[in-house]
């Protein structure tokens, strides 16, 4: 469920515990709305976004009437039926009566407080823990996860936990992992979660900003499905003015349903149906060896002038696709990325480049990245190359795209004019080439790898 989340009054001075409860009761009428629908229509389990009880805009004191105790899940309990075992625990109570009275398990994010003393020399000076936390309770109520965020994105509110925390769950429809948000862009929790716990789908609670052409929501969370060959259900938060939007259920196999929004501000719940266990699915795509067929070819042909374009404040290497057709190759540091494509038409008013950034990125976070991509500049002037644009006009006949990645964490992306999707419409060849299926139906914006060096982290 995406939800348009109901924000406190921007205060320094934390409310009373009352206003905290009300204002969060607000965002969970809402949220049990959400619940019941999709119960009533047969869902097994349902996600909320990240900051969905009572949003972003605190202090580390401002939050603290906001916090509950959230014991480890080990303990064995069912809020809604003793809602006191741990001192006062409104919203998990009200959470864990959500799941019971709907027969769904239910993913929320919430804050939690752990009282720390001097004996512990990282002990915060007002004497505890404050967490970014996901909670999943099962059918009859009871807690069965709880998540602390281990990758903060400058909230300033909460700490880092000591060590990253894998956590899973095991249901009668498969093994589940969770973490939050940032967390998917690291090794920790989200590749050790897939690739060593073995779980088949991950719960994503996030409130994400888009970022094109690369880091839009829907794109690269669909892509990370793909490219981990894992399940992912994403909720995000709704908030057009911070760029906030793009929920979606992701199979190995490409998005199953999504929503991407940035004109209204309401919540939106989607629904589908996935393989419970898609490794073993007869429609799992096969493991990819990213770089076999890129290492495999000669340069094809360069063009008689590259240069260099800003993405995200990461300089990439361009080459034009001047002709309608045809095989380009650009470098950058040790990746070679390689394009065979047919434009439907090339027309005068669009331009479009091959591109390839190789290096550490150092904004919002620092880590290393491999990437190529096929993108439209916003004008035909080259210098905007690699600025963000969501409406294009030009179709392929084909594409094809591939790179010598050093990683074998690469995500494959496809993102459509109007910042569309494009399940089914491509693929993903073993030997590492996306690549179309046939005609693309919509104007593409962008056809990348984004590949992570999580080892040179």
């Amino acid at each position: 469920y995406e939800h348009a989340v109901i924000l406190p009054d921007p205060t320094e001075e934390p409310v009373s515990p009352n206003n905290a409860l009300a204002l969060m009761n607000k965002n969970m009428d809402v949220l049990e709305r959400a619940i019941k629908e999709a119960a009533q229509k047969g869902a097994r389990i349902i996600v909320t976004p990240e900051d969905g009880i009572y949003g972003w805009r605190f202090t580390r004191e401002s939050i603290y009437p906001y916090l509950e105790d959230i014991p480890d899940p080990v303990v064995d309990w069912i809020p809604c039926t003793d809602p006191s075992r741990f001192g006062p625990a409104p919203v998990q109570e009200r959470l864990s009566c959500m799941a019971r009275n709907n027969s769904i398990y239910v993913a929320a994010n919430i804050g939690d407080k752990k009282p720390c003393n001097s004996s512990d020399p990282k002990c915060p000076s007002d004497g505890r823990y404050q967490y970014n936390t996901d909670v999943v309770f099962d059918p009859q109520g009871k807690l069965v996860a709880r998540y602390h965020k281990y990758n903060l994105f400058a909230e300033r509110q909460f700490n880092y936990p000591k060590e990253p925390e894998v956590v899973t769950f095991e249901t009668p429809f498969g093994k589940f992992g969770i973490f939050t948000c940032f967390d998917i862009l690291f090794y920790e929790p989200a590749v050790i979660l897939v690739s060593k716990m073995q779980v088949d789908t991950v719960l994503f609670p996030t409130a994400w900003m888009n970022v094109l052409p690369f880091l839009t929501a829907v794109e690269f969370h669909s892509a990370w499905a793909m490219g981990m060959r894992v399940n992912v259900l994403a909720a995000n938060t709704q908030n057009t003015s911070m760029e906030m939007t793009g929920s979606g259920i992701y199979a190995p196999a490409g998005a199953r349903t999504y929503s991407y929004n940035m004109k209204t501000e309401d919540g939106h719940l989607l629904i589908a149906e996935l393989d419970a266990h898609p490794r073993l699915s007869p429609a799992s795509p096969p493991a990819v060896s990213w770089n076999s067929y890129a290492l495999s070819v000669e340069r094809f042909s360069q063009n008689d002038h590259e240069f260099t374009g800003i993405i995200f404040e990461d300089p990439f290497t361009f080459t034009e696709l001047t002709k309608p057709g045809g095989n380009l190759t650009v470098c950058q540091k040790e990746l070679c990325c390689h394009l065979s494509y047919k434009m439907a038409e090339k027309r005068d008013d669009e331009v479009y480049v091959l591109g390839a950034f190789d290096d550490l990125h150092v904004v919002e976070g620092q880590y290393y990245l491999q990437i190529c991509t096929l993108l439209k500049c916003p004008s035909t002037n080259l210098s905007t190359c690699g600025q963000p644009v969501e409406i294009a006009q030009t179709k392929f006949e084909m594409f094809s795209l591939s790179g010598t990645f050093g990683t074998s964490y690469v995500f494959p992306e496809v993102l459509y004019s109007g910042v569309q999707l494009a399940p089914g419409e491509f693929e993903v060849l073993s030997d590492g080439r996306l690549r179309s299926r046939a005609p693309t139906s919509k104007p593409v914006l962008s056809v990348t790898l984004f590949g992570r060096w999580y080892e040179k982290d």
